[in-house]
């Protein structure tokens, strides 16, 4: 049902044991996954883990399509990250605060003046991106996708449900959007092509992160799918043009161990294979707690928003990053599917994927499960 290569990995690989990683844990973690395919809650999955700049583990189970013939999964399958986008998009952000082009205190309308219509003149770039922008379920229009000028007008057309600032709601994609609007306003340059070329070319990750795939790797791709009356179909989004869209907020595609890559880079303060992306103070402020024990009325619980992941905190329970989990641990989701987080204390990285929107209670139970037996699995501090 797996496999297990060393083909495109951008990480090299080192012994579980050589990490001060417990191996047994991270075996568990793959009977876990076995057993969630075999008793049908998703067609495959894959996960890695990684620690000091190596990976420890990659693993991929089941398969990428359902029905008679079905593909089986390979290490190098793409998975749907859904919202885990989130933090991909948002690093390009960082990125411009770096290099002076932007503050995390500017007004949106500082640069994409048209975006002060209908009372969103005060909204910051810190606001947006801690979820407290107050247009949570605000849509952008597939025309919108690809022709940007009319994407720049929908986000700036968008209307508020409540005042900026005063309560945190997750924006399910509304939010990024906007920012990718921002990001094309101050470089003149398509978004899912800075992402690509200040972000992840230069880390050696261009070839397992896409936002925006295109057509010659969309055979990479797994479908992705969900329940209806309780039978597991595929969705809507299995096509060249979602695929290529790479909507910011939802829309990215990747395998584990690009993911748990890409949090390596975090973890090392904006640095992998040898070239430097951001600076570790950037990393440090984004990763930190901004929104306190503040409910998220998106969530129904706190969750710690950073300016693009969400970090632990000591509340007693937390969405995806494990309940065992150091309280400085950050990361994030994808719809009833995913987690990815990078633990500081431990200098671990983690990323687990499927490809069906699994229902509730399961699909969070699921989560917790499979991040504290990674958390578990790190037993040399």
């Amino acid at each position: 049902m797996a496999t297990i290569t060393t083909e495109s990995m951008a990480l090299e690989f080192a012994s579980p044991e050589s990490l001060g990683l417990d191996p047994a844990m991270l075996d568990q973690i793959e009977q876990l996954m076995i057993s969630h395919v075999e008793d049908g809650h998703y067609p495959g999955g894959q996960y890695a883990i990684a620690r000091h700049g190596k990976l420890a583990r990659v693993y991929t189970v089941g398969n990428t399509t359902i029905g008679d013939s079905p593909a089986p999964a390979s290490d190098s399958t793409l998975w749907l990250l859904f919202s885990q986008t989130k933090v991909i998009v948002t690093s390009a952000i960082w990125r411009l605060v770096d290099q002076g082009a932007l503050r995390f205190a500017d007004q949106i309308s500082d640069h994409m003046p048209e975006f002060s219509r209908n009372g969103k003149g005060e909204i910051t770039v810190f606001q947006l991106l801690t979820h407290q922008g107050g247009f949570p379920n605000a849509q952008v229009p597939s025309e919108a996708w690809t022709d940007h000028e009319l994407l720049r007008q929908v986000v700036s057309d968008f209307t508020l449900d409540w005042t900026p600032g005063s309560r945190v709601h997750y924006h399910g994609t509304a939010a990024h959007w906007v920012a990718m609007a921002l990001v094309e306003a101050i470089t003149g340059r398509d978004y899912r092509d800075y992402v690509r070329e200040e972000i992840l070319e230069p880390i050696g990750l261009s070839d397992q992160i896409f936002v925006g795939a295109p057509e010659d790797v969309q055979g990479r791709c797994s479908d992705i799918h969900a329940f209806e009356d309780n039978v597991m179909v595929a969705t809507d989004l299995n096509t060249i043009e979602w695929r290529a869209a790479g909507a910011p907020g939802a829309g990215g595609y990747a395998t584990a161990h690009g993911m748990a890559a890409f949090y390596q880079m975090l973890l090392a303060g904006g640095v992998l294979n040898g070239t430097r992306i951001l600076s570790p103070r950037v990393i440090q402020f984004a990763a930190r707690n901004h929104t306190g024990d503040r409910v998220d009325h998106g969530m129904g619980m706190p969750m710690h928003r950073g300016i693009g992941p969400h970090v632990r905190g000591y509340t007693p329970t937390i969405r995806g990053l494990g309940t065992i989990a150091w309280p400085s641990t950050y990361g994030h989701g994808g719809a009833g599917t995913s987690y990815s987080w990078a633990d500081p204390e431990s200098d671990v990285s983690f990323s687990y994927i499927s490809n069906c929107m699994a229902p509730e209670p399961w699909h969070t139970v699921r989560l917790d499960k499979i991040s504290n037996l990674a958390h578990a699995s790190i037993v040399e501090l």
